[in-house]
């Protein structure tokens, strides 16, 4: 009798069999990794870098905000507002950005989104008057909104349901390196320049993403599989099937583009009144210098890079709507218990900003998953990056509340109507089913 093994079915995604040999290559801390194909992998490092520089971009702001309001003038309604603009235009640019995916592909979309938020950034830093810095930053937000919806239905389209919490996890956590990178950034430009010339130089070094595209260009390319079940459906691309109502033959998708949109709303509003506010709350209310201030974020980024790859562990395991409930109560924890450290205490306020950043992230870690297997293959872009962008065009508007009632409350007070939003999230997930193991095409 012949002791040769029978041959093994492929993984259509794959290539690879689906023996103990897999099993075992998708075992262990970068199991998700290995479970990607060579053409998965260039995608996630595609999709990685982009979001890593998006996140760059975005913090140019942040970062210079007290530079650009003593520059222009500005109080602290007007300096939100830059902030507000920025995620409203990103709707706009996410959903159109969505729609291309469906209709063109997933990189030519990616690429477009890169170019798009780095031109408008570098020109930023050229701004002459606050209201030209204000369409600037509008313009940058086009490309801004797109680039995460896109590039996390890229790597989503080639990760196996059993990895691919971990996998966007992974892709989530290069916000929190990007972010890292522009803190860097910020505290030696701030520190060799005067604040005048240094928010100009932040916004100028927004043109990195430059080089990101021309690797994009020759190197990644869409999910084969999904890209024929794409390119063969009707309708593609298509808002009116995201909001057709559901019938007795057909669920339709108008319960879950409502429901999708709360949840990414309450999850970004909370998110972003931390990510705009918080460096201007250390510098004025705590007095920390440039220097001070970059230590104290090193703390937060770092709980969100660790909160980041947590939550993409955890979605896999308790669930998509497990984990974002989880980390939506702990968030607002952590945002109530950060904004009343009694004044002097600012070790306290060292050591809290990692689980604050921590928690705050490890909720976003299961977007990228959950989102795009909340639809089909034919508007998961569509729907995706409408959903993903709207709630951040209402978020926004949670940091431009803060800077008018900071004014009255202080920075410190008004940071806790951030965690409304985190309650927002959590009423949204009743209406949500749960999607752990979906295979997409």
């Amino acid at each position: 009798m012949s002791s040769t093994p029978p041959p093994q079915a492929l993984d259509p995604k794959t290539g690879r069999s689906g023996g103990d040999g897999e099993r075992t290559a998708g075992d262990g801390a970068f199991g998700w990794l290995r479970a990607l194909d060579p053409r998965g992998r260039r995608a996630f490092a595609g999709a990685f870098g982009g979001y890593a520089l998006d996140s760059y971009d975005y913090f140019t702001l942040p970062l210079s905000m007290v530079a650009l309001a003593a520059y222009f003038g500005l109080d602290s309604g007007q300096t939100g507002l830059l902030t507000t603009v920025t995620l409203v235009v990103s709707a706009v640019g996410g959903a159109i950005a969505g729609v291309v995916a469906d209709r063109v592909g997933r990189v030519r979309a990616l690429i477009i989104t890169v170019t798009t938020y780095a031109v408008f950034t570098v020109a930023c830093g050229f701004a002459p008057t606050y209201e030209t810095l204000l369409v600037f930053r509008a313009l940058q937000g086009l490309g801004f909104g797109g680039e995460w919806a896109v590039g996390a239905i890229l790597v989503a389209e080639y990760a196996s349901a059993r990895h691919r919490g971990r996998t966007l996890g992974a892709v989530q956590s290069s916000w929190a390196v990007g972010w890292a990178l522009a803190a860097v950034v910020y505290t030696v430009v701030f520190s060799v320049a005067g604040d005048d010339l240094a928010w100009r130089v932040m916004f100028w070094t927004g043109a990195l993403p430059a080089l990101l595209v021309l690797w994009l260009r020759r190197r990644v390319h869409d999910a084969p599989g999904a890209t024929a079940v794409r390119e063969g459906s009707t309708g593609r691309g298509s808002f009116a099937a995201i909001f057709k109502p559901g019938t007795a033959t057909s669920p339709g998708l108008l319960r879950t583009t409502v429901f999708a949109g709360l949840l990414s709303t309450g999850v970004q509003g909370g998110y972003y009144t931390l990510a705009t506010w918080v460096p201007t709350y250390l510098k004025s209310e705590r007095g920390l210098s440039v220097v001070g201030t970059g230590s104290y974020l090193t703390f937060l980024i770092s709980g969100a890079f660790a909160g980041y790859l947590t939550g993409g562990y955890l979605t896999d395991r308790l669930g998509r709507r497990r984990n974002i409930w989880l980390f939506a109560l702990l968030s607002a924890v952590c945002i109530v218990a950060y904004a009343n450290i009694p004044g002097g205490a600012n070790t306290l306020l060292l050591v809290l900003g990692f689980p604050l950043g921590f928690c705050m992230s490890a909720i976003f870690s299961g977007f990228g998953s959950y989102l795009s297997e909340l639809y089909p293959t034919a508007v998961r872009g569509t729907g995706q990056g409408f959903t993903y962008n709207t709630g951040r065009a209402v978020g926004a508007v949670f940091p431009t509340l803060v800077g008018f009632l900071a004014d009255s409350w202080g920075v410190g007070g008004a940071l806790i109507f951030g965690a409304i939003g985190y309650g927002i999230a959590a009423l949204a997930l009743l209406g949500l089913p749960e999607t752990r193991g979906k295979e997409l095409a």
